[in-house]
């Protein structure tokens, strides 16, 4: 079995998969789990005191001051139609209550903030590595490893960016509800794609840098697939693919209050107690398309995904190439995993597809004329790819006598 055979490549893809299912259940275990449910069907009667109501509902005093108003501990003791409200008031407002106090209740308050000062960190060290020179395809791998391991198996499923967009909508959708806990965090994480395109997509997203380490496991040092073939599928798909089932995910939690995405949702992995067969069924379909697609699920279905592809228009921090040292090789092109490159290089699209910040590109620049940086995305000189096809076609023994003729 040599270093580079597809059943190397397949044993490693399990093994990693094995590791990432059985070490997040033992840390799981240690974190103790909390649900994160939005709470089940109220218990309303006109008829109940507020204090009962709570009971029957597990709704604490100060929920039950905040939404009657309450001014003294006898107030407990007043009937629900005493406020004046219809069923279908006090239902909508404690459902809307029901599901904050729910949502409160589900988040371990000592881990996310944690976590948000490890994805600093880790970051800013990804961040000054990438920018001291180009990195290894080894490298890079470790560098994904101890991202997932990190972000997924240690800290858990939650918080992700994938997590704020889609439960934000959810919650709003299903109860008229806001939880601004979420709202910072999603404000954090596009702060970020605003400053250094998809970034924290990039090398922060536990289940981003899962898919990505497996694609990268079914290629070679020059970014060949050493099982199969690894597609890069045209941008109008995937992102047509992903504006409609976004579309369909919001209707579905508006009009029904359903979450499509909860039974399937790829951050299971990292908490696998919690996996259906639907769910581990789809897991699995999606991390074997990982092979040989870069990111599927963040191509193809990821709200947030499509939420930043929209905030990266205006990113300050992102791939630009200098035409000047340039030699049209499009070596960078080949090597991006995905159709971006290809796209910001010749820029003969109006378009420009989802840019992960992965350095890819750079590194494979024989000139250096790829940057990460705040410079403007420049146009080619007309006819740059052209004139430097034909020169390279000529071959030096035909460039002297082409110089030659008046």
């Amino acid at each position: 079995m040599t270093e580079k055979s597809p059943i190397r490549t397949v044993a490693l893809v399990l093994g990693l998969i094995a590791l990432v299912v059985g070490l997040s259940a033992i840390s799981n275990n240690l974190w103790g789990g909390r649900s994160e449910t939005i709470g089940g069907q109220l218990k309303v009667d006109l008829d109940m005191t507020v204090a009962q109501f709570g009971q029957a509902n597990n709704l604490p005093n100060p929920v039950l001051k905040e939404l009657f108003g309450l001014q003294s501990r006898a107030d407990l003791e007043k009937r629900l139609r005493e406020f004046g409200l219809s069923l279908e008031e006090l239902t909508a407002r404690l459902e809307k209550k029901q599901a904050l106090a729910a949502e409160q209740a589900s988040k371990n308050w000592v881990k996310i903030p944690v976590k948000f000062g490890l994805w600093f960190i880790f970051l800013g060290l990804v961040y000054w590595r990438l920018k001291k020179g180009r990195v290894s395809p080894w490298l890079r791998k470790w560098l994904l490893f101890s991202s997932l391991a990190v972000f997924g198996i240690i800290m858990g499923s939650d918080p992700s960016p994938m997590g704020t967009v889609k439960d934000a909508i959810h919650l709003y959708g299903a109860k008229g509800a806001v939880f601004l806990p979420r709202m910072i965090a999603l404000a954090v994480f596009l702060t970020i794609v605003f400053l250094a395109n998809k970034y924290i997509c990039a090398w922060g997203c536990q289940a981003g840098t899962l898919q990505d380490l497996i694609f990268r496991l079914n290629r070679t040092d020059r970014a060949r697939a050493i099982l199969g073939r690894q597609y890069k599928p045209a941008f109008v798909l995937t992102n047509s693919v992903r504006v409609a089932f976004l579309a369909l995910f919001s209707l579905a939690a508006f009009a029904w209050g359903l979450d499509l995405i909860e039974p399937i949702d790829p951050f299971k992995i990292y908490k696998p107690l919690a996996l259906t067969w639907l769910g581990g069924g789809f897991i699995a379909l999606l991390l074997g398309a990982s092979l040989f697609i870069y990111r599927p699920w963040c191509h193809f279905f990821c709200p947030f995904g499509l939420v930043g592809w929209l905030v990266e228009k205006v990113s300050r921090v992102r791939i630009s190439v200098n035409y000047e040292t340039c030699i049209a090789c499009q070596k960078c092109a080949a090597a991006c995993p995905s159709t971006v490159m290809g796209a910001i290089l010749r820029r003969d699209r109006k378009t420009i597809p989802d840019c992960f910040a992965c350095y890819t590109c750079r590194d494979a620049c024989p000139t250096g004329s790829i940057s990460f940086s705040t410079a403007g995305r420049s146009l080619p000189p007309p006819g740059h790819f052209d004139k430097k096809a034909r020169a390279r076609e000529a071959g030096p023994a035909d460039q002297p006598a082409a110089q030659e003729r008046p």
